[in-house]
């Protein structure tokens, strides 16, 4: 397994966890449910800790696929910076997570400003999953790029001009 195969291992759980782990927190808050809201931190919790195995294998997949056509230097840029502002959000998180679990524990009367507080960050690291999900996804597959759809046209007009001429020749 090279540096990018574990990288795409490990990459998707911050984004999946997090989306998961909102909901849950949320329906625990509904629910007045303290066993559903830990489960919510334990996901937050799980989420941090691969955020931190994806930063630290995605030094190797870029040394991977950063010469690779296509690829290009600024696009592999955008999604290391926007993934350091998950992780950074993802650690606070899953800090807030901890404290949440232990609170609840205690039956602390902070555990519900712990949860609500935990919401609004956990939208904020749900927001920067789906720019970082996509800036990663950019890198390999540029069908998803904002200009792919212009380029295709493009290369779809070429394509048929190409054809109209040879029948024209005909």
């Amino acid at each position: 397994m090279n540096g990018a195969h574990l990288h795409m291992v490990v990459n998707h759980f911050p984004i999946i966890g997090t989306i998961l782990g909102l909901g849950i927190l949320i329906t625990g808050i509904i629910l007045k449910n303290n066993s559903v809201k830990n489960t919510a931190y334990v996901l937050f919790i799980v989420a941090a800790i691969f955020a931190a195995f994806s930063m630290g294998t995605g030094e190797g997949a870029e040394e991977m696929v950063e010469d690779m056509p296509s690829v290009g230097k600024q696009i592999i840029h955008e999604h290391e910076e926007m993934a350091e502002k998950l992780a950074i959000v993802l650690y606070v998180l899953g800090v807030i997570s901890l404290a949440g679990l232990y609170l609840n524990f205690k039956k602390h009367a902070k555990a519900k400003l712990v949860s609500f507080l935990a919401v609004i960050i956990g939208a904020v690291a749900v927001f920067l999953a789906q720019q970082t999900g996509t800036t990663g996804g950019e890198v390999r597959h540029t069908e998803i790029r904002p200009n792919a759809v212009q380029a295709a046209g493009i290369e779809q007009n070429t394509t048929s001009g190409e054809k109209g001429e040879a029948e024209d020749k005909d």
